[in-house]
């Protein structure tokens, strides 16, 4: 007898494909009029050209930035300050919940691990998406950081390692604050034991500096080695407790968010249109979708709005979909890889999402290194380290708001 047991485990992958078909594609729906017609003549153009895209983009790859960022004006400088500190990879300017379009790179043996398998999971993330819980009173998440750069001490390259654990609890109900505790446990070291012979050697200071890329070019941040403090930020204004493209947004809004996949991608097209900063080009389109689809992800939507985005992450052209990648806490999931890479001062990096398809839940936001500049690989960076992650280790619904730590600063 055959054991079954490996093969139940596996998704269903006509049951996914049904359940997981765009409304545009449902063959009920379509009443043979004028527009409908059209409508499916350029879905299956799209389709053509997507296929197209990942198939001469499969050399290449692209990643990401932290998940859900709110980007309130009233906090805006908080924000900036606490995306400063962990997001120093990509440019310095760029709006939170905004990828940056650049120059594309090149991944080591990125060829070779494309498979349609990848979309098909990615669409199984979608269906188990929907039977998340509905509603509660704080919607909250817990993330695992990492960073890496490099600093210079006495004339000495160092590479630093920054880590620490976020914590975010949004309050829905009327009369609920939303908290952010960033950094607890955090900890800025040498990466490597070389890393800190270097270090040793340089006298072992207590602040090593770094370049981090800003519009303009470069600039210098400090980093204190050793412990650091939590930070308290309250994150709502009002009843804004998020931000999607460049809109503050309630709860309300949230949950008034269309469910469906042509939908939800019709009203983050017209919010698109309406952002100011976001980059032109087809490219950078997909890079603006992605970001807000993950964003929104990571936000108390309705569990049908939390898969139509995984929907819409899998159809955007130039987004590539990796079938098994392994997040850097060893999870094994999806990964979505945005259309392009950027400059850094550590190098072309690239961005991804990694996805569990047997579960509907966001793992992590990977920044990776794809080639060093000569500053980091002097340093003894190398092409393929994460150089930033975002680890999700919890999210869901509270009845109750997160402790705050006693010595938490801000």
């Amino acid at each position: 007898m055959k054991d079954t047991t490996k093969r139940s485990q596996r998704p269903d992958v006509i049951k996914v494909l049904a359940q997981a078909r765009p409304d545009d594609l449902n063959p009920s729906l379509l009443a043979d009029s004028a527009r409908q017609r059209r409508d499916f003549a350029r879905i299956v153009t799209e389709l053509t050209d997507i296929h197209g895209a990942n198939l001469t983009q499969g050399r290449r790859r692209r990643g990401f930035r932290p998940l859900g960022a709110v980007a309130l004006t009233a906090v805006a400088a908080s924000v900036v300050v606490a995306v400063g500190a962990v997001d120093w990879q990509g440019p310095a300017d760029r709006p939170a919940g905004q990828a940056r379009s650049s120059a594309s790179g090149r991944s080591p043996g990125s060829g070779a691990d494309i498979r349609v398998d990848g979309h098909i999971e990615l669409l199984s993330a979608a269906t188990h998406a929907e039977s998340s819980p509905a509603e509660g009173t704080y919607w909250q998440t817990t993330t695992q950081s990492r960073h890496v750069d490099v600093a210079e001490a006495r004339g000495r390259l160092i590479a630093v390692s920054s880590t620490g654990t976020d914590r975010w609890s949004v309050g829905v109900r009327p009369g609920t604050k939303s908290l952010m505790v960033s950094g607890e446990n955090s900890v800025t070291e040498p990466m490597t034991a070389a890393d800190r012979e270097r270090w040793k050697a340089a006298g072992s200071p207590h602040t090593v500096v770094a370049e981090v890329g800003i519009s303009s070019g470069t600039a210098k941040i400090a980093y204190t080695v050793g412990p650091g403090h939590p930070t308290l930020m309250r994150t709502s204004v009002d009843d804004k407790i998020y931000a999607v493209g460049p809109d503050n947004v309630s709860y309300r809004d949230l949950r008034a968010l269309p469910s469906t996949t042509a939908g939800l991608r019709r009203y983050l097209e017209a919010l698109y249109g309406r952002d100011n900063g976001a980059d032109g080009g087809a490219s950078g389109r997909s890079a603006w979708m992605l970001r807000q689809a993950g964003n929104l992800i990571t936000m108390p939507v309705k569990p049908g709005v939390r898969a139509a985005a995984y929907r819409v992450m899998a159809a955007l052209p130039g987004v590539r979909v990796v079938g098994h990648v392994t997040d850097p806490l060893g999870r094994v999931g999806v990964g979505v890889d945005f259309p392009d890479a950027y400059p850094t001062p550590l190098g072309t990096t690239r961005e991804r999402l990694v996805v569990d398809p047997s579960t509907g839940s966001m793992l992590s936001d990977q920044t990776l290194l794809l080639e060093p500049s000569a500053r980091a690989e002097k340093a003894g960076l190398k092409a393929g380290t994460t150089v930033g992650n975002e680890a999700t280790t919890r999210m869901g619904w509270g009845e109750q708001q997160i402790t705050v730590p006693k010595d938490a600063r801000g």
